[in-house]
């Protein structure tokens, strides 16, 4: 096979980078799959890695339709940094419930950053006028769009958890009760404010008439 053009050699690139993300990602949530307590949220991985190596599978083989390969080497690359970086999810945090806010924080940034490869990815291949390229990268980006979405709401949740589990209750609550004794002052402060106005108004005197000459 002859070797690539100048567009077709900068869509391997291009998507051989993201084939390198991909393989380190399922790598990483291997890691968080094992380290995640919570049902719904470890489901929730699980299906994500079957999409991951779906997408990993998708991009090889686009890539080798344009004369591209050696994807081996951006694997193992992607390999290495998931597996350097595995040990610092175990020790992340002190309770379950911050360790998974952790991870899920890390993962929420690994998926805008992918989305924002196959959004780049979608428009340059529209661009030099490969369709087929193009819908591959929004198909994955859509997919990687749902999880972000996912995780944003288990942020959302383990945060809340994560108070709960590392700030005594009487902390929290002496905190919301500033709040609300702050909020109940001004309240107050206002209607003694309009009261007196009130007041003011109704005795102030009417002026006298004029006597007539």
């Amino acid at each position: 096979m002859a070797d690539p053009n100048e567009r077709d050699a900068k869509l391997i690139q291009y998507m051989s980078e993201a084939y390198g993300n991909e393989r380190e990602l399922e790598m990483a949530l291997q890691v968080d799959i094992a380290l995640t307590t919570k049902a719904p949220y470890k489901k929730r991985l699980k299906e994500h890695l079957k999409e991951t190596k779906a997408h990993a599978k998708a991009l090889d083989k686009r890539i080798k339709r344009l004369g591209g390969g050696g994807q081996t080497v951006a694997s193992l690359v992607g390999k290495a940094q998931a597996v350097a970086k595995g040990p610092l999810h175990v020790v992340r945090g002190d309770g379950a419930q911050e360790k998974m806010l952790k991870n899920a924080k890390a993962q929420f940034t690994a998926e805008n950053e992918e989305i924002a490869t196959y959004l780049a990815l979608e428009v340059f291949a529209t661009k030099v006028g490969d369709t087929e390229t193009a819908k591959l990268a929004r198909d994955i980006r859509k997919d990687e769009e749902r999880m972000a979405k996912f995780l944003e709401g288990q942020i959302r949740q383990l945060a809340a958890a994560t108070a709960i589990d590392e700030v005594p209750a009487n902390q929290r609550r002496s905190a919301a009760s500033r709040k609300r004794s702050s909020k109940a002052a001004k309240k107050t402060s206002r209607k003694r404010v309009a009261k007196k106005r009130t007041t003011t108004t109704k005795a102030k005197p009417k002026p006298r008439a004029k006597a007539k000459g």
